[in-house]
């Protein structure tokens, strides 16, 4: 099968995370850029990594590119490719685009050149076309177009691949699926030691921690791909890879996974997650304050994710909260790496405690902080 460039997008310093991920399942990444890993794979790749990676949003395989300086010259460039190898006469398209040329006044001008190039070779070479519009479930088309450069991908995702599928019962302002994974990464978690998350809201952090050390394939549970709308799809190859993702062995942890949150609501949607994402079993559960969060002796992560004033609760109120954080750390988790993530940098300087690292994270638009402390005992944390 050809193999073609693949293009896998991911959140604003995210990168080195996918990048890492990637290598993990043995694809040589060519280059890092800020919101994606370039590799090299085969359709049959592009639905192992919408499977497998847990921290990427697309997976884009490219099927030209060309220079255009306006919409004329990517018309007449885009009518050339063979659309009929991808799309079929009888399916649905939509079209995505990121493009910055100074040609281009009108946001959906690119999208519509695009769409009459691939329609009109459609009708030339099938004597039907597609039906077009912005349902993104079915087969999608991504336009990138930076000044004279041109790529176009078949965006082998469509909804994002932080879309798991187990969510069925979100909290208060969650915390993306593929977030809490670079989270986690970015964490010195082994994945063989004590998890603690209190604050766990609808309890994302504690799930994909759990996936994670289990190694259970995040898009398992997903039964729509854009993938499934092309030409090229195999229904028989695609159960076949499934197949071999599941696991052989009944799933068992060795070490404690503990979520708390003082709210019941919270903690009734968390479970209620858990038990879609095959994990509930592997998660102590426990309705409690954080400052009564159960911490086991033995050492491992904590790691908590407050509001931070930006769109939940007020900032004034919060002071306290961060302050009680710290000690909480300093009073219930020596030998513990603590973590805080945070959007609201003078909120997190009330932990009251020196990071060891300042991590940074974007949560949609808001630029974020993993605040990471390395506890002791005794004075040296002080």
């Amino acid at each position: 099968m050809e193999s073609r460039r693949i293009l896998v997008t991911c959140p604003k310093a995210c990168s080195s995370y996918l990048q890492s991920e990637l290598t993990e399942l043995d694809f040589e990444t060519e280059r890092e850029v800020a919101t994606g890993v370039f590799t090299k794979g085969s359709f049959e790749d592009c639905i192992k990594l919408n499977l497998l990676l847990r921290t990427g949003l697309r997976v884009l395989w490219e099927i030209g590119s060309f220079e255009a300086s306006n919409g004329d010259a990517l018309y007449r460039q885009a009518v050339r490719l063979d659309w009929e190898k991808w799309i079929p006469k009888d399916g649905y398209v939509s079209i995505i685009s990121s493009v910055s040329n100074d040609t281009v006044t009108h946001t959906n001008y690119p999208n519509l050149k695009l769409k009459d190039a691939l329609v009109d070779r459609m009708r030339k070479a099938t004597g039907s076309r597609p039906n077009t519009g912005n349902d993104s479930s079915k087969a999608v088309v991504f336009l990138y177009w930076r000044d004279k450069e041109v790529c176009i991908y078949l965006d082998t995702s469509g909804i994002p691949i932080s879309n798991r599928g187990y969510r069925v019962s979100p909290h208060k302002a969650p915390m993306r699926e593929n977030l809490a994974a670079s989270v986690l990464r970015a964490t010195k978690w082994d994945r063989q030691s004590t998890f603690v998350n209190p604050m766990c809201g609808s309890g994302t952090l504690a799930i994909e921690a759990a996936q994670w050390a289990l190694g259970l394939a995040p898009g398992m549970l997903r039964d729509n791909f854009a993938f499934m709308h092309l030409h090229c799809y195999d229904l028989k190859s695609f159960e076949r890879i499934r197949r071999s993702l599941k696991p052989q062995t009944v799933p068992s942890l060795s070490f404690q996974i503990l979520a708390s949150d003082k709210d019941p609501k919270a903690i009734e949607a968390a479970q209620r997650n858990a038990e879609i994402a095959g994990v509930e079993e592997l998660i102590k559960f426990e309705i409690r304050d954080f400052r009564q969060a159960t911490i086991p002796p033995e050492p491992g992560v904590i790691i908590l994710n407050p509001e931070y004033g930006e769109r939940l609760g007020d900032e004034k109120k919060l002071l306290a909260t961060y302050q009680e954080i710290g000690d909480l750390f300093k009073r219930k988790a020596p030998g513990y790496w603590g973590y805080v993530f945070t959007g609201n940098m003078n909120l997190g300087k009330r932990v009251g405690l020196k990071p060891k690292r300042r991590i940074e994270f974007y949560n949609g638009p808001i630029e974020c902080r993993l605040l990471e402390y390395e506890l002791y005992s005794g004075s040296r944390d002080r």
